[in-house]
């Protein structure tokens, strides 16, 4: 039923005005009014308000009797008896029993102001009207409309400002309103990475996708809403505080400052039913003044003067007469002419156009003209973009009759994509809305019913694509659920997979390794101590039944890492650190503080258990050894043994024999039982326990000794198993490659068993060449350490050893030319040469891969080889120093050994069929010569020379070559670890007890 604004105060039926602020139940009362009667309709300022309206009615009466219109959503049942729209989209040819209009404050809005007045005036229902809106109506209407009935409504609970807050600091359950989508998205982004995330609201997303976002904060998945001024309309939402992000806004023309009945609306969402609610500000906006805090609490707004009109009577005769019946002007005061809408705008755009003046000449095109210009901007672009899409659908109706579908189908293909960030999904969504609204003009298109499914279809797929965008980038599922579980006094559920990842309430929070909690490395800032503050309290008891477990674990599902961690189902339960010893590190247990005392103990005892266990079963001898020094007795050392073991302990098995001086000399044959009895070995270069040199035990000593000297293990070089030698770091002690099991030679350092085979090896060439000629180095020699060149060099020079290179004479290849005749030439060498030459290659094969057996290095000592500690070996530190070399132009008493005796056997070699090669040979250092004392000017010197000169004067001299005058040579002392040696105590003690028994027998005879 239509009114006319001239006739509507004459024949208004029953109208009641219900007036009052926010949450006060007017739009729940309309609701329950207009399902009192048979047929009823409400229009609301909203979409989203409207999808809410029209779930709670289709709820009420079922599905097939409730239609939905919006602009671009229209759900119509062939019965449908209630319908919820927009005031916009409002079908005003239905004839009703019930009519509600709500917000109708709006009448006074620049930009939508003339659409809720035309409903005012023309909007009835045929028994019962209700105007529902802000208090500040009540003059107006009362102006305009002689019968009606006012039913002032109040405020179901308390409105209170509560200053300026932080967006970081903003209670759960508030709503922060902003005027620009930038602004929301920053303000959103900022309250994921803090608080955990927000819904977002826009005007500009569709349908679908707000009320998606509207649904993920009312569920309680997310606890902050960021939206424009939006939901201030009617939008019912548990909303506890709202926050101003700004107080201006841009209403179409201009910014300017929201008045207090406008902030007042937007705070009123604050509250639901009886509980109170708040509002304030935030971010940048400026606190609000002491007047508006006070008539927003008071609700005391100053009231409507004016709402905004435009005629609803049109003339479309012709262009000229539908634009000038556009601009009648108002027929009241309370109305003002308001401001051009879009559809005027693109009138007077396309009706500068000549084929659009051509095509609208008569009354039905004007009126089709006027109808497309209703069409939407929904894309917000520019105004001639929008007027030439307008003008394009335009010529089509007009021409054809239809929109075909060879023109609508590539525009809405191409528009079914999801790819793209949130402003490429936001634009197709615009752009599809469009066509979604032309879908609905039922004679616009060949296949109305098709392309309104398949535009749907569309919308809803990008509706839904941009509401996930919105979520993964605004959201944070996992802060957002965890802070809300962290409210609640309710234990929560977690759980540990395999692979030691903590699950919380379904979100992965972190890793739990043994017993250290690790959150994600993802998150920062208040989400990581979210995290963690979620992971400690799910955690307890898992990790009281893991300490019960480690408790009972076996050594199997134990593990001493290299780094000095203890290990357990993959994670550090305990670290090793500097003890009182350097065999009894202390055992440090980590991340058990959640745990009871009386099972941390039982923990602490287990794991100290390991390491002991663990130390015993790879260090036996060295521990063994330890044990010797510390006991007393039989069982015990004694002596210059016991001061060996301290300090081959102390060494962590392993030092060179310098280290000792002469305590090795010194001892006897007994105390080396004892200690071989442990273990322990005497080299030639080093004193070591073989058994400690595999790579297992090696490992262990060389943590024990980083802990014990105070090293970090990471800083110092780790050793692969198999690796005879090394790079040697000077910047590394010595000590640690000892304890590692290498000894330091030259520029490399070289196991310890490899060096004493090595120098075995050395003792059996020299004895087998000329000692003044030296020897020449074997490739069994360098294989053994592994290296050649130079590095072997410095390694024999480490052994007190010198390189000198003498030239040899070696027989050449004979020339074919010179050749005797009748002698078989290489390429043409007879049948009988050929058997010879493969015995002679043979031979000297065998010659080169014969390896000489070492000797018992266990049983050698100094005197057992050229090796002596008087030559230069290798200081306490084990560093070798270099001998200094022989000039190579030396003379040198292998050119003669060349030489064949007289006698001999071998065939000559002429000096045409030789050439001169150089030879590296090793001989000893030189031994160092004492320096030369210098004169003696005591008395006692002077004395002693007196008595030169008077031999000089007369007295008989000593013969020269008189051995009685001569000193006598100076004696070694024997090397304790040399076979004579052992040979030579073992026959003293035969001896002494064959003389002991030959005394008792003549005892015997004479008694």
């Amino acid at each position: 039923m239509r009114f006319s604004p001239s006739n509507a105060v004459h024949e208004e039926p029953r109208i009641t005005a219900i007036l009052g602020p926010t949450n006060t139940g007017k739009t729940h009362y309309a609701i329950e009014r207009m399902l009192a009667y048979p047929t009823g309709m409400i229009g609301l300022p909203l979409r989203l308000l409207a999808r809410e309206v029209y779930d709670r009615v289709v709820k009420a009466r079922g599905r097939d009797a409730v239609a939905l219109v919006t602009g671009e959503e229209k759900i119509i049942p062939e019965k449908a008896r209630y319908w919820v729209a927009t005031v916009e989209a409002m079908p005003l040819d239905r004839d009703v029993d019930f009519v509600a209009i709500d917000e109708v404050q709006l009448a006074a809005d620049p930009e939508r102001g003339r659409i809720f007045t035309s409903r005012l005036m023309a909007a009835r229902g045929a028994h019962e009207t209700l105007f529902l809106g802000a208090d500040t109506m009540r003059p107006l209407i009362n102006r305009l409309f002689g019968r009606v009935s006012f039913d002032p409504r109040a405020r179901f609970s308390q409105l209170t400002y509560s200053g300026v807050r932080k967006v970081t600091r903003l209670p759960r359950r508030t709503a922060i309103v902003a005027f620009s989508a930038a602004t929301v998205y920053e303000i959103a982004e900022l309250i994921r990475r803090q608080r955990g995330g927000a819904a977002v609201v826009l005007g500009a997303l569709s349908p679908r996708t707000r009320n998606a976002q509207a649904a993920l904060y009312q569920s309680g998945d997310v606890d902050f809403l960021v939206a424009t001024d939006a939901i201030g309309m009617g939008l019912n939402m548990d909303i506890d505080h709202v926050a101003f992000a700004a107080q201006r806004k841009f209403d179409g023309r201009r910014t300017r400052n929201l008045t207090h009945a406008e902030i007042a609306q937007i705070a009123g969402r604050a509250g639901r039913h009886v509980r109170d609610g708040s509002f304030g500000v935030t971010a940048d906006c400026p606190p609000l003044d002491e007047e508006a805090v006070a008539a927003i609490e008071d609700h005391s707004f100053e009231p409507v003067r004016a709402l905004q009109w435009r005629s609803d009577e049109l003339d479309f005769s012709s262009l000229d007469e539908l634009t000038a019946s556009l601009e009648t002007r108002s027929p009241r005061p309370e109305f003002v002419r308001a401001r051009r809408g879009d559809d005027e705008n693109a009138l007077r755009a396309l009706t500068a156009r000549g084929e659009i003046r051509d095509a609208a000449q008569r009354q039905a095109e004007v009126a089709l003209l006027w109808d497309v210009c209703q069409i939407p901007d929904f894309r917000k672009v520019s105004g001639d973009q929008h007027a030439r899409l307008l003008g394009d659908v335009f010529l089509l109706l007009s021409g054809q009759g239809r929109i075909d579908d060879g023109y609508i189908a590539p525009k809405i293909t191409q528009l079914d994509r999801t790819d793209g960030n949130i402003d490429a999904i936001s634009a197709r969504i615009a752009h599809i809305r469009t066509w979604t609204y032309l879908s609905h003009r039922q004679n616009w298109l060949e296949n109305p019913a098709y392309w309104q499914d398949k535009a749907r279809a569309i919308e809803d797929k990008l509706s839904d694509a941009l509401h996930e965008k919105l979520t993964q980038r605004f959201v944070d599922r996992r802060t957002a659920t965890l802070l809300r579980r962290l409210k609640d006094d309710t234990p929560l559920l977690a759980g540990v997979t395999e692979d030691g990842e903590v699950i919380v309430e379904g979100q992965f929070i972190g890793r739990l390794l043994g017993f250290e909690f690790i959150i994600d490395p993802r998150a920062h800032g208040a989400e990581a101590k979210s995290l963690r503050a979620a992971g400690e309290r799910a955690l307890r008891p898992i990790l009281a039944a893991r300490a019960a477990a480690l408790a009972n674990a076996s050594t199997d599902d134990l593990e001493l890492s290299k780094d000095g961690a203890v290990r357990w189902r993959g994670g550090v339960v305990a670290t090793l650190a500097k003890g009182p010893a350097p065999l009894r590190p202390l055992v440090t247990i980590s991340g058990l503080d959640a745990i009871s005392s009386n099972m941390r103990g039982r923990v602490e005892d287990r794991l100290r258990e390991f390491v002991v266990a663990k130390l015993e079963a790879g260090l036996a001898p060295l521990i063994s050894l330890n044990a010797a020094v510390n006991q007393q007795g039989d069982k015990g050392l004694d002596g210059l043994a016991k001061g060996v073991a301290f300090r081959l302990v102390e060494n962590f098995g392993a030092a060179s024999r310098t280290l000792f001086g002469d305590d090795l000399k010194q001892l006897d044959q007994n105390e080396r039982s004892k200690l071989r009895k442990i273990g322990v070995r005497f080299g030639e270069v080093s004193v070591f326990i073989p058994a400690l040199l595999k790579p297992a035990p090696a490992k262990l000593l060389s943590l024990l000794w980083a802990l014990w000297t105070d090293r970090p293990i990471g800083a110092l070089p780790q050793h692969k198993p198999g690796l005879v030698s090394i790079p040697l770091d000077e910047n590394i002690p010595h000590a640690y490659y000892y304890a590692s099991g290498y000894r330091p030679s030259g520029t490399r350092a070289v196991r310890i068993d490899m060096i004493e085979r090595l120098a075995g090896l050395v003792r059996t060439a020299r004895s087998e060449a000329d000692m003044r000629e030296g020897f020449e180095a074997t490739a069994q020699m360098m294989s053994i350490v592994g290296c050649s060149g130079e590095d072997f060099d410095a390694i024999m020079r480490s052994l007190g050893l010198r390189k000198q290179l003498v030239k040899r004479k070696a027989p050449t290849p004979v020339k074919a030319e010179a050749m005797a005749e009748g002698a078989p030439k290489p390429e043409q060498s007879t049948e009988e040469s050929a058997p010879e030459s493969a015995a002679v290659g043979q031979a000297q094969q065998s010659s080169a891969n014969t390896e000489p057996t070492p000797q018992n290095t266990e049983t050698s000592g100094e005197d057992a080889t050229a090796i002596s500690p008087e030559q230069p070996s290798s200081n306490d530190n084990g560093e070798a120093q270099r001998a200094v070399e022989a000039p190579s132009d030396a003379p040198s008493d292998a050119e003669n050994a060349q030489a064949p005796k007289e006698g001999a056997s071998s065939p000559a070699v002429s000096d045409e069929t030789t050439e001169e090669i150089e030879v590296a040979l090793w001989r000893p250092a030189p031994r160092k010569r004492p320096p030369q004392k210098k004169r003696d000017t005591s008395p006692n010197g002077e004395k002693r020379a007196r008595t030169k000169q008077s031999f000089r004067k007369g007295a008989k001299a000593p013969a020269k070559n008189q051995n009685n005058n001569r000193r006598p040579p100076r004696r070694r002392e024997p090397d304790p670890d040399s076979p004579f040696a052992v040979l030579a105590d073992l026959k003293s003690q035969l001896s002494g007890q064959d003389d002991k028994g030959a005394k008792s027998k003549a005892t015997e005879k004479t008694e």
